[in-house]
């Protein structure tokens, strides 16, 4: 092991512990002095490494995450004067942190605002003036979405030590939910001033501290091990999603990453599937599915472990208005020529059958050129889902 490794461990080990004090608050202050060497040494893979280490020892995320904000607190300066190389202004990384700048234009707008509030919590004006700016940066959560759904499954694939990944999810849940109660507040006639003046005060830190965390911890890790054109190729996807104020060059965007497909799988455009998968999947579903295809011939039906509706392998290859009663067929074949004509998308039924009420449902089936390609059923059981009210977030299995 090179000399380089060793102190990067040692550092790294010293960096967990360091963590560790502060998540416990016992003599902090002797803690960073006797420290100070350390702090001074750090450079951002040592972050990166170190909160890994504090994720593998199911450090409670709370804690963690308030651990993170002190100890990157006495590492700023540190961090700050680390050789930085920003991303070229179009790349993939550049488009991120244009979109980092937009947003703090927008930030910056509303404190002035935020300001005027505190002197009258009462102006209707101001707090729908208040409301439109926080809406506006509200818009930043589809960077988030980019990061979470598009970013991070790359870098889960190549680092070993992606576990920090998690702690930032969940700052950036934070932020979300923060914006929005904020805005709800401005719209409640009980307005608290003091709850709305706390929700923007944890916004702009967070956000602001997710920003210096991108750009001088991720981003230069990210540009050390991923190369340019697998970051690029991530752009098709990033807009799909959609940026929240910038976005890339429409060449940019153009990329598609290889994969290999593994003996018989299935490429799905989203994903890659072996045909027993496919079954399985489809078996698995809580509903009755029945594809019939733009001849009108049925080509398939799922098989789940209670159907709604009978069917065997007989009707497979059948003429769709073969497989309903005389007393029902018009109103098939009416579904189907509004949907071959492109005059409608979906049809729905419900019914009673015994005990049970079902939901029946008709979609078109139309190709990325809008071509009709079919139709397929999905009947679904649907009592249950009738008494649904609320929420539930907690799982409460017995």
């Amino acid at each position: 092991m090179s000399e380089f490794t060793d102190k990067k461990k040692l550092r790294v080990e010293q960096l967990v512990d360091l963590f560790k004090g502060i998540i416990i608050g016992d003599q902090v202050v002797d803690l960073v002095r006797k420290n100070d060497e350390l702090i001074q040494s750090i450079i951002p893979t040592d972050i990166i490494d170190a909160v890994d280490q504090m994720v593998l020892l199911e450090t409670p995320m709370n804690d963690l995450k308030r651990g993170v904000n002190k100890v990157l607190n006495l590492l700023f300066k540190t961090i700050q004067e680390h050789p930085y190389h920003p991303p070229e202004k179009e790349s993939c990384l550049g488009i991120f942190i244009q979109n980092y700048e937009a947003l703090d234009g927008n930030l910056k707008a509303i404190r002035p605002l935020i300001k005027k509030l505190n002197k009258d919590g009462m102006d209707a004006d101001l707090r729908e003036e208040l409301k439109d700016g926080l809406s506006e940066i509200e818009k930043f959560r589809s960077y988030y979405l980019i990061k979470e759904n598009v970013l991070f499954p790359l870098l889960e694939t190549e680092w070993k030590n992606f576990r920090c990944l998690q702690v930032m999810w969940s700052f950036q849940d934070d932020i979300r939910k923060n914006i929005q109660t904020a805005i709800e507040q401005l719209s409640t006639t009980n307005f608290d001033l003091k709850l709305f003046n706390r929700l923007v005060g944890d916004i702009f830190f967070n956000v602001y501290a997710i920003k210096f965390r991108d750009e001088r911890i991720l981003f230069p890790m990210i540009q050390e091990t991923i190369t340019e054109d697998k970051l690029d190729a991530l752009l098709h996807e990033a807009a799909e999603i959609g940026f929240p104020y910038i976005h890339p060059a429409q060449n940019k965007t153009d990329h598609s990453v290889e994969r290999e497909l593994n003996g018989m799988d299935i490429d799905l455009n989203t994903g890659f599937l072996s045909p027993e998968q496919v079954r399985l999947l489809f078996n698995h579903l809580p509903v009755d599915i029945t594809f019939v295809d733009e001849h009108d011939k049925v080509k398939y039906f799922s098989t789940p472990s209670k159907r709604i509706f009978p069917r065997t392998k007989a009707i497979i290859g059948r003429d769709v208005k073969n497989c309903h009663p005389p007393e029902s067929m018009h109103v098939v074949e009416q579904i189907v020529e509004a949907f071959k004509k492109g005059e409608k998308s979906e049809a729905s039924f419900w019914i009673r059958m015994k005990k049970e009420f079902i939901l029946i449902q008709y979609f078109a089936i139309r190709d990325e050129k809008g071509k009709y390609k079919g139709v397929v059923e999905v009947s679904q059981e649907i009592s249950e889902l009738q008494t649904i009210s609320g929420e539930k977030r907690l799982l409460d299995w017995k």
